[in-house]
C-alpha cells in the first residue's frame, strides 16, 4: 500500500495563560495535522508540533516519503534521516531538553509512523493497540495537570478556569479538574515561584487529596542543593520528582543524595541520552513521549529498554489535540510496565479539538481505548478549517513562553538555575 500524497495543515488553538520555569503560554497554541493519503483509498492522521522550524523540516521530508510502503516503517524512518542530512532541531523555550541529531530524526518521523499506523490498523479492520501488541488495559489513567494561571490573558476576559496563583488556587483547579475528570493522580508544574511556596501547594494538595498521588516538577530551575533540601521536605508526599535539576551529570548527583524516585522529560529525550543516564543512575522514571520518541512502534521499543533497566515509566504531555491523545491512549493500553498514570494537556485545550467527538472521552480519569480501526478518530473538517484559519490569522509561528511574559513584565528574566 504506497503513499500517493500528504497534507500537512498548520494549526493554531486557544490555550490559558498557563505558566511554568520560562515564562507562560500565549493565547495560542501550534499544531500541525498530518493526513497520509495511499493508492488503496485509505487515509491515516498523524499531529505534531507547529512550531516555524519543526514544520519547515516536516515539510522537507515530505518528498522522500511519496511512493514508499505505509508497512515499511524502517524505509520510512531511513528516508526521514536521509532528507534531514544530519540538522539538528531546537526549541525556544527548552522544555523538551537537549534535542540531537538522533531526536530529530525521530521527532520528524513520529507523526507520520502514526499516521502509516493509522492506515494499516484501517486495511486490517483493527485498533492500533492491537498493532502494538494488544491491550493489557481497557482504559488508560491520566493525572490532573495542574498550573499556576493567570485568570485571563491580559487584556482578555477572564476564562473558565480562573487564577491559580496560590495553594488555594491551585487546589481549587485540582477540584474542577477531579470533579470533571475524575482524576486519581495530580501533577502540579512547578519552577514558577520559590521552591517554599510551592511546596505549601503540595501540602494544601495533599491535605485536599489524602489518596491521589502527588508529582511536582519545576523544569530544572533548581540548583542540585535546592532540589535535595525540596526532596527531603516533601519525602512520602510525592510518588517522583520530575526534573528538578538540569542535565543528566545534575539529576545524578540529586538522586545519589535522595530516596525518593526522580523522573524526567527533558535530560533524557533520545536513545542516545539513555546509556550515560543508566551508568549514572540519573533518572528512576522515565516519561515517554511518541512525539519525540519516534512514534509509538520506538516507544514500545523504549518501554523494554525501561522494563530491562528497572526504570519506571510513565508519559508526558505538551499541548495537543485529540489525534495524539488517540495515540497516546493505544501507545499506553499496549505497554504493560506503564504504571503510572500518564501526563495530558488535553483537558486545557479540548475545546478547540480537530477530531469529530463522541470517540475519546473521560472516565473516572481514565480515557478507554477507542474501539475504531486505526487510531478510532475522524477529522471535522469544519473545525480544521477553523483551526488552520486561527493560524493564517496570528503572527505567532513559534511558541515563546518566555517573549511573552516579556511583554506582559518587561521585569521578567529567565534564569536556569533560578533557585
Amino acid at each position: 500500500m504506497k503513499i500517493t500524497e500528504i497534507v500537512l495543515t498548520p494549526i493554531a488553538f486557544r490555550d490559558p495563560p498557563l505558566m511554568n520555569s520560562v515564562g507562560v503560554h500565549e493565547p495560542l497554541a501550534l499544531r500541525t495535522i498530518v493526513e497520509i493519503h495511499t493508492d488503496e483509498g485509505v487515509s491515516g492522521l498523524g499531529e505534531t508540533y507547529g512550531d516555524a522550524g519543526h514544520l519547515e523540516r516536516t515539510r522537507k521530508v515530505v518528498p522522500s516519503l511519496i511512493g514508499l510502503d505505509v508497512y515499511h516503517l524502517n524505509a520510512l524512518h531511513a528516508a526521514v534521516a536521509s532528507a534531514l542530512g544530519g540538522v539538528v532541531g531546537s526549541d525556544k523555550h527548552g522544555l523538551t531538553g537537549q534535542i540531537s541529531g538522533i531526536g530529530t530524526v525521530d521527532r520528524v518521523f513520529s507523526p507520520f509512523e502514526v499516521a502509516c499506523l493509522d492506515i494499516q490498523g484501517k486495511h486490517q479492520g483493527r485498533p492500533v493497540v492491537d498493532l502494538l501488541g494488544g491491550k493489557v488495559r481497557d482504559a488508560v489513567p491520566y493525572s490532573a495537570y495542574l498550573f499556576y494561571k493567570w485568570a485571563g490573558h491580559p487584556g482578555h476576559e477572564d476564562d473558565e478556569w480562573g487564577a491559580a496563583l496560590d495553594p488555594a488556587g491551585i487546589v481549587a483547579q485540582a477540584r474542577k479538574l477531579i470533579d470533571e475528570y475524575g482524576f486519581g493522580s495530580i501533577k502540579l508544574k512547578g519552577g514558577v515561584f520559590p521552591p517554599e511556596e510551592e511546596i505549601e501547594a503540595i501540602r494544601a494538595l495533599r491535605e485536599a487529596f489524602p489518596d491521589h498521588p502527588l508529582r511536582l516538577d519545576p523544569n530544572a530551575v533548581w540548583t542540585p542543593d535546592t532540589s535535595v533540601k525540596v526532596a527531603e521536605q516533601v519525602d512520602g508526599v510525592l510518588e517522583y520528582l520530575e526534573d528538578p535539576t538540569a542535565n543528566i551529570d545534575g539529576m545524578a548527583e540529586v538522586a545519589s543524595r535522595i530516596e525518593m524516585p526522580l523522573a524526567t522529560n527533558m535530560c533524557v529525550v533520545s536513545f542516545d541520552h539513555l546509556e550515560p543516564a543508566i551508568r549514572q543512575n540519573a533518572i528512576q522514571v522515565l516519561l515517554s513521549d511518541h512525539h519525540y520518541w519516534g512514534g509509538l512502534t520506538r516507544s514500545r521499543g523504549l518501554a523494554l529498554l525501561c522494563e530491562t533497566f528497572g526504570i519506571g515509566l510513565s508519559m508526558h504531555s505538551n499541548s495537543h489535540l485529540g489525534i495524539s491523545l488517540a495515540a497516546m491512549t493505544h501507545l499506553a493500553a499496549a505497554t504493560p510496565n506503564l504504571r503510572y498514570a500518564c501526563d495530558t494537556h488535553y483537558p486545557w485545550n479540548a475545546v478547540d479539538d480537530v477530531v469529530k467527538p463522541g470517540a475519546l472521552s473521560f472516565v473516572d480519569g481514565a480515557v478507554p481505548v477507542p474501539s475504531g480501526p486505526g487510531l478510532g478518530v475522524e477529522l471535522d473538517r469544519d473545525a480544521l478549517a477553523v483551526a488552520h484559519q486561527r493560524f493564517l490569522d496570528t503572527d505567532i509561528r513559534s511558541r515563546d513562553d518566555t517573549g511573552y511574559m516579556q511583554r506582559v513584565d518587561p521585569s521578567y528574566e529567565r534564569k536556569n538555575p533560578r533557585w
